[in-house]
């Protein structure tokens, strides 16, 4: 057995790594237990190109970006190292209602420019608007691998545990606390748990002490193995190692249409840009269920997208990967806790933005010290707290 922790933390992933590390600066004894290696390739947290935007149809989102952006230079101001490349971000399609962003942004104090298709067109010729254009210069790129790496250093310096390769296949009750069970035999006692397991949370659940009622609030879980494409640009970028000239990220919804894209860095060469369907790839009961396969017919679709609305590409896919998206159904977090196990994410395929401020939201659910906002508690939670104020 293990020595006991105060805390384990069960997934490595971007939410994962980011409670360790909120937990280990806290002063904790923190464990992080990973099935394979932090940021692994068959979760959701690996490679270098993660959208970073301030654009959300929701002033409460938009304000969390602010909140988590701030947690992210101090994060990189302690690493040494850049997490987040600028590049600026574009929003458009009648479904994407960009006049609606740039509301929602000058609430919030966000600089940005709505632009019309024309104008758009000739400040990015190698991009066919079809619509009025938000853009924002305050966007970016998250280098998800490295942040992930970055937070564990820094929780291990902070005195926290790290083992690799033990894969959680129970948490049962013991004494005044839990006993965490590795599918290879190994435990650990723990007085708090916190479970972080991406897209092995629905699996997961029937092997945790949960109250029956807790359970039976949690919103419905919807895994999906995506898919995304790598496309070249046709301009080289002279040999700058940062994409194309001009290139934003941008997220484009119309009838038929949820396509988003982003430099592609590090994941292909820094040679293209990362095209994909949002939520377009097939439903997997859960993570143990991914075959890492490209489906054929998403492939034919984006590549017909990018043909016929990103002429700046060479519309054949020089590269191409998986990766899971763990959604509910309102596409909010969840970040809650029942006793002394704290469940966090799924991330709905946005998370990766607020990294850091979801774990400083969970670190304050699991030692007791703050609570997170009400619509990230599961309906059993949200109506104790209506019932008898904060739980």
């Amino acid at each position: 057995m293990t020595d006991p922790s105060d805390y384990v933390v069960v997934g490595a992933g971007l939410a994962g790594a980011a409670t360790a590390w909120q937990l280990a600066v806290r002063g904790h004894q923190v464990t992080l237990l990973e099935r394979d290696v932090p940021a692994a390739h068959d979760g959701s947290s690996h490679g270098s190109a993660r959208i970073f935007r301030y654009a959300y149809p929701d002033l409460f989102y938009t304000r969390a970006v602010l909140e988590s952006k701030a947690l992210w230079d101090g994060l990189a101001a302690e690493a040494g190292t850049e997490l987040i490349t600028p590049a600026g971000a574009v929003d458009y399609g009648q479904k994407r209602n960009p006049a609606q962003l740039a509301e929602v942004l000058g609430a919030a104090g966000i600089d940005h420019e709505l632009l019309t298709a024309a104008d758009a067109r000739n400040r990015w010729p190698h991009i066919a608007f079809d619509t009025e254009v938000l853009w924002h210069p305050g966007a970016g790129v998250i280098d998800a691998e490295t942040s992930v790496n970055v937070m564990v250093d820094l929780a291990v310096r902070n005195g926290a545990r790290v083992l690799t390769g033990w894969n959680v296949a129970g948490v049962e009750n013991h004494g005044t606390g839990y006993r965490v069970r590795s599918a290879a035999g190994s435990t650990i006692d723990a007085g708090n748990i916190v479970v972080s397991a991406g897209g092995w949370l629905p699996q997961l659940l029937d092997s945790l002490p949960l109250p029956g009622a807790f359970v039976a609030g949690l919103p419905e879980f919807t895994v999906r193995q995506e898919q995304a494409f790598h496309f070249r640009y046709r301009d080289d970028d002279g040999g700058t190692g940062t994409g194309a000239p001009g290139w934003p990220t941008f997220i484009h919804k119309a009838a038929g249409i949820q396509a988003y894209g982003l430099p592609g860095g590090r994941d292909a060469g820094f040679a293209g840009q990362k095209v994909a369907e949002y939520n377009g790839g097939p439903r997997i009961p859960s993570a143990a269920a991914q075959t890492g396969a490209v489906d054929p017919a998403n492939r034919a679709r984006v590549t017909e997208y990018v043909r016929r609305y990103l002429p700046g590409l060479d519309p054949e896919p020089y590269a191409e990967t998986t990766c899971l998206f763990t959604n509910t159904p309102t596409e909010d977090f969840l970040i809650d806790r029942a006793d002394n196990l704290t469940v966090v994410s799924p991330c709905s395929g946005h998370g990766a933005k607020f990294a850091p401020l979801i774990g400083r939201w969970a670190a304050d659910l699991a030692t007791g010290a703050g609570s997170v906002p009400d619509r990230f508690r599961s309906d059993t939670s949200a109506a104790l707290t209506t019932s008898n104020g904060t739980p």
